[in-house]
Order: structure tokens, then C-alpha cells, then sequence
């Protein structure tokens, strides 16, 4: 089946690439990286580029809307990722289902924890046990997009969130194409085990490495499908992979330092310091937590060498990085492929990157 064949309606936990048959290339998404008003005629460039969906991440802009407009470009569309805590799961359920809707039912909703710091000074939301209430929102989501497409009462309850109103007339239709898979990003053990018990997918990071992947976050989603009797097959894995590609020098210099910087950024959250230390970098992560607290903006890259920059990204020709992808995407088994271009990259090597891939 394509992956982009919607579902058949139903109410049942779909599989989160939008069948039920492994499709023997993985599709390939990457960044939405428009403004709104462009969304749209950007989201169509990259079909045409060998793209198959697009994402938006909780950034400047909001994180669901530009993809109202790209849903007409015939693409998968997705949120990597929403931040769950600040909304509440008919908030969510409800951006889930119109997207899901209009896009004909190529819509997946990502959710991401974010950390403490953001939650209670950016967003004035509550934080505490996150790996818990990241399950609990999921399966409050899911509660309440049953409730409109099966029309049984909303009935839920857990140690964040009571449930028990939705009155018909403030109730949508059942969806013609069912509910849209629920996916989730972790990368701590507890996050990732609690999203492999209750959501539909998991969202990998784009700061990760085999060692990273083998050691730490595959055992982890083993152990979250087995506590909750699941099957791998029930489960879809998106790998999401920093792509540094040049055809020439100079291209391939400018593509690397972007990547470069991209990875120091990310090194510097203390909540990614479990990929660093499968690595043997753990200490990286407060080196350069401490050049950010001071400022130093301009002297972060150079504190991610070669060697943890080729582990993290993938970096070369588009041959080379096509290989360094499908290399990656089968250690992890993934489902989908997470596309992130740092940098400004001409269209015409990407799109080479995607034809070898």
C-alpha cells in the first residue's frame, strides 16, 4: 500500500505511516521552512523535489497552521513536533482532526515534551513527570477522537486529565478517514518506554548516532511495546537524520558547518546528554551549556569535532549521504525519514540525494 493511501474509517489505532503494509522504500519528509503565507507554494517545491510529507516544529510561527495550506499539495503532513503540556487534548484532538480531514488523511500528529524551563517561563503551563503525563495525553487524545468518530461518551480519567463532557452538538462528524496516528519524540528511557506503550510512533531526534540508537533508544521502545503487549509491527519508528551534502567543496563546507552548529546547539540541552554519553561525549553537554550562558555564540560549533559530527550527521556527496541514510534508517528499522537541512542547499543536490536514496 502507499503511504499515502489514507485508512479506511475506523476507530481502531491506526498504523502510523498510513497502512498496514511495509512499503518497500521508506518515505522521506523533511522541514516545512515557509512562512505562512508561502506555505503552500513551498510545500508543493518539495514534492517536487522527491519529497513525500512535510513537518513543522514548534518554533518562531505556529505549529499547526502552515500546514492548513500545504495539505493541498498532495504531501504527508506532520507536526515534529507539537508541544503536548501548554494544550489540552481536545485542543489537540482537535487540530488532529481537521488536519487529518483536510488532508485527506495524510495527517500525523507529533508530540513533543519539551523541557521544564519552557514549559513554566515560556509557556505558564505546568510541569511534572513528564514521561507520565506524555502517555496520559496520548491516550487522552486518542479518548477523544474515539468519542467523535465512534459516538460513545467520553468517559476518561487519569491522574492529569477528567474527561467526561462532549455534547453532541459541539461533537464533529466522524472522520471519513478515520484517526490520525498519534506519535510522540523521547530521548531519555522513560520517555521513550512511555511513548512506546501508548503512542502509534516514535519521533527520533535528530541529535542521535548508531551507538545511540542500538544501545540506549531501541532496547528502550522493546521494553515500553513489551509492557504493553505490542508488537514492533504495531509500531512505527520515524528517524530523523541532520543532512550536511555537497557536490563541491565549498558546497559541502557550507552544508557542514551549518550542520556543525545545529549539533552543538542541540548538545547543549542536558535532556540529549544520553546520546552524547553513548558517544563518550557526555561532557560536552555543560561545556557547551556554559559557552551559551555567556554568550558565546560564535565559538559553540567549534566544540563538536569531526568525529562526533560524521556520528551524528550524515555528511558527503548525495551518494554518500544516500548511503549513510539507508545504513541508518535499517539500524533502526524506521519507518519514515526525518530530512533536516541546516543550511541552504541547492535544491537540484538534494534532490540527487533523494534519487540515490
Amino acid at each position: 500500500m502507499d503511504p499515502r493511501t489514507p485508512p479506511a474509517p475506523t476507530a481502531a489505532r491506526p498504523n502510523a505511516t498510513g497502512g498496514t503494509t511495509p512499503p518497500t522504500r521508506i518515505p522521506v519528509d523533511t522541514l516545512l521552512d515557509a512562512p505562512l503565507a508561502q506555505a503552500g507554494d513551498r510545500a508543493r517545491e518539495l514534492a517536487d523535489a522527491g519529497f513525500d510529507g512535510v513537518f513543522t516544529f514548534e518554533g518562531p510561527g505556529d505549529v499547526f497552521l502552515p500546514l492548513v495550506p500545504a495539505a493541498a499539495a498532495g504531501l504527508d503532513i506532520m507536526t515534529n513536533v507539537a508541544i503536548a503540556f501548554p494544550r489540552s487534548p481536545v485542543h489537540l484532538a482537535h487540530a488532529a482532526y481537521d488536519l487529518h480531514a483536510a488532508s485527506g488523511g495524510r495527517f500525523r500528529l507529533g508530540l513533543g515534551s519539551q523541557i521544564k524551563a519552557h514549559i513554566e517561563r515560556r509557556y505558564g503551563a505546568s510541569w511534572s513527570r513528564p514521561a507520565a503525563r506524555m502517555a496520559e495525553t496520548i491516550e487522552a487524545v486518542r479518548a477523544v477522537l474515539t468519542c467523535w468518530q465512534t459516538r460513545e461518551p467520553l468517559d476518561f480519567h487519569g491522574d492529569f486529565f477528567d474527561l467526561t463532557l462532549m455534547p453532541p452538538t459541539l461533537s464533529p462528524p466522524p472522520n471519513p478517514y478515520g484517526i490520525p496516528p498519534l506519535l510522540a519524540g523521547g530521548v531519555g528511557p522513560r520517555m521513550l518506554e512511555a511513548v512506546a506503550r501508548s503512542a502509534d510512533g516514535l519521533l527520533v531526534h535528530p541529535l542521535n548516532t548508531d551507538a545511540y540508537l542500538t544501545e540506549r533508544l531501541l532496547p528502550a521502545v522493546t521494553a515500553g511495546l513489551d509492557r504493553a503487549a505490542r508488537t514492533r509491527d504495531e509500531f512505527a519508528l520515524v528517524l530523523d537524520v541532520i543532512v550536511a551534502a555537497g557536490r563541491t567543496e565549498p558546497e559541502l563546507a557550507a552544508a557542514t558547518q551549518a550542520a556543525r552548529a545545529m549539533v552543538a546547539f542541540y548538545a547543549s540541552t542536558p535532556a540529549y546528554r544520553p546520546v552524547l554519553e553513548a558517544e563518550g561525549y557526555g561532557d560536552l553537554q555543560p561545556e557547551v551549556h556554559a559557552l551559551i550562558r555567556a554568550g558565546r555564540w560564535s565559538d559553540i560549533p567549534a566544540a563538536v569535532d569531526d568525529t562526533l559530527l560524521h556520528r551524528v550527521v550524515a555528511v558527503g556527496t548525495p551518494k554518500d549521504v544516500a548511503a549513510t541514510l539507508t545504513d541508518r534508517a535499517r539500524l533502526a528499522r524506521a519507518d519514515r525519514l526525518g530530512f533536516y537541512l541546516p543550511g541552504a542547499t541547492d535544491p537540484t543536490c538534494v534532490t540527487e540525494v533523494l534519487d540515490a536514496f
